[in-house]
């Protein structure tokens, strides 16, 4: 059975008090395989892996409640109309509780499975794999957790920060999805893929697998508590 856990976040001294809040709302697809998970090269962090998943997006019909909210889009120049509709942005704290009700609500907006599916498709393209992407369509999700952090203060900068992590594993529907979950195993564990690896329960709390650098918000796979701090996206 799936939980929501709430983490405050970290605290860091110099951080000062704010008014607004960076809200960034995402889902990850836990592929497990015996002892080890599935993880994917991310383009926003080159050089580092992390579950397939991604932002949430909105849908039309909630622009101008978000906009009610003061909700400012955040935009990243490198990856174009990708981060169009993205529930990723700053708004007043003072609107952090309406927000988190009308998310909750799941009105005008995607739900995991739309999320998972999406984001599967785009980032089988990006790892070099985009013929796989026409099996996604039968994968199935089961929640396993999801987890809340703060809104807490970001050293250097004039906001707080608050994200929500839900983890779904990845199940088995039919034939395509089965052989979809073969081969993205099978991708993970070949010496010939860069774009691909996989690695232990250890290994992501460590924060690297071989030569490979996890995400630390990878470790939301495993449990509820990170240890490593946020790697910067390209801009």
């Amino acid at each position: 059975m799936g939980s929501l856990v709430f983490r405050p976040g970290p605290r860091p001294s110099s951080a000062r008090p704010s008014r607004a809040v960076r809200i960034s709302y995402c889902a990850l697809l836990r592929i497990r395989d015996d002892d080890r998970f599935v993880l994917f090269h991310t383009s926003s962090r080159p050089g580092a892996y992390a579950p397939p998943g991604g932002v949430f997006k909105y849908f039309p019909p909630a622009v101008e409640l978000l906009e009610h909210l003061g909700f400012q889009p955040e935009r990243h120049s490198s990856r174009g109309v990708r981060t169009r509709a993205d529930l990723r942005g700053v708004l007043p704290l003072r609107s952090f509780a309406g927000f988190r009700q009308w998310f909750a609500s799941g009105a005008y907006r995607e739900d995991a499975q739309e999320c998972l599916r999406r984001e599967l498709t785009e980032e089988l393209t990006e790892v070099g794999f985009p013929d796989l992407g026409d099996r996604v369509r039968e994968v199935g999700l089961a929640h396993v957790r999801t987890v809340s952090e703060g809104p807490y203060p970001v050293s250097g900068k004039d906001y707080r920060q608050a994200r929500l992590f839900e983890v779904h594993d990845l199940v088995v529907t039919g034939g395509a999805s089965e052989r979809l979950r073969e081969a993205v195993v099978a991708l993970s564990v070949d010496p010939g893929v860069s774009t691909v690896v996989s690695a232990t329960a250890a290994e992501i709390v460590h924060g690297r697998a071989g030569h490979s650098l996890i995400a630390p918000h990878t470790a939301y796979l495993v449990g509820t508590r990170r240890t490593g701090a946020d790697l910067p996206p390209v801009q």
